[in-house]
């Protein structure tokens, strides 16, 4: 079955040439032209990916995707003509995946749209084999993770984790002791096709803290190594 695509974009031209091009590489796709019309089809249709637009009338896409991210898991890759990186930021801490800058060439766009596309599909493949395969579980005092149920629990709570932050703590802790440039974060956990800065890192790791932190503020499992990187002490 053909992979389902949810296009939330207002510019009719760029909007047609989207669905154009996705159609053509076998997609499956829907698209809208307004923020509150593309949240409902994402509430009702459950794509696989929704591409969406910052600056959308009715309601803006920093706000779906805030919404959305909250009620699911879905990719979301952000399209906005901004190119600052406080903007970019924003997206990402709202829960965007990914975003990409106007003007895009065509070829970028359908890479990005792969890369997302591919994570949800070996997401698909864990769960699918998840009652066939013994359970691994990664435990760190009261922290435990499950990596087939992509579940991470504090003590014996589950966590709240958007899908790069479980995948960002899963690389951490599998490199448990060793000091780890953002640089290598990024390459690893973001993967080749992300084009973000390293503040994405500090970004998501800031939000960890927060959620598997005695003190925040004063950190002892992701513990900052100056000039270096981020190290996981568990």
């Amino acid at each position: 079955m053909a992979d389902k695509i949810l296009i939330v974009e207002d510019e009719t031209a760029l909007r047609e040439t989207l669905v154009y091009n996705l159609e053509r590489q076998g997609y499956q796709v829907e698209a809208y032209e307004d923020g509150q019309s593309g949240l409902e089809a994402a509430r009702s249709q459950k794509p696989d990916l929704v591409v969406l637009d910052v600056m959308l009338p009715v309601l803006d896409g920093l706000e779906v995707c805030r919404i959305l991210r909250h009620e699911s898991n879905v990719p979301i890759l952000i399209l906005t003509a901004r190119d600052e990186e406080i903007d970019r930021v924003i997206g990402l801490e709202m829960g965007a995946d990914d975003y990409l800058t106007k003007p895009f060439s065509m070829r970028e766009f359908l890479a990005r749209v792969k890369a997302q596309l591919r994570r949800v599909r070996m997401d698909r493949e864990t769960l699918k084999s998840d009652t066939e395969l013994p359970k691994e579980v990664l435990r760190f005092g009261n922290l435990t993770l499950n990596l087939h149920r992509r579940e991470a629990l504090l003590a014996g709570e589950a966590l709240t984790l958007k899908p790069k932050e479980y995948d960002l703590l899963l690389f951490l802790a599998r490199h448990r002791g060793h000091v780890l440039s953002r640089e290598l974060i990024l390459q690893r956990v973001w993967g080749w096709e992300f084009h973000g800065g390293t503040r994405t890192v500090d970004v998501h790791i800031s939000w960890l803290r927060e959620k598997i932190e005695p003190d925040p503020t004063n950190p002892s499992r992701i513990v900052t190594v100056h000039g270096a990187g981020y190290r996981f002490e568990g």
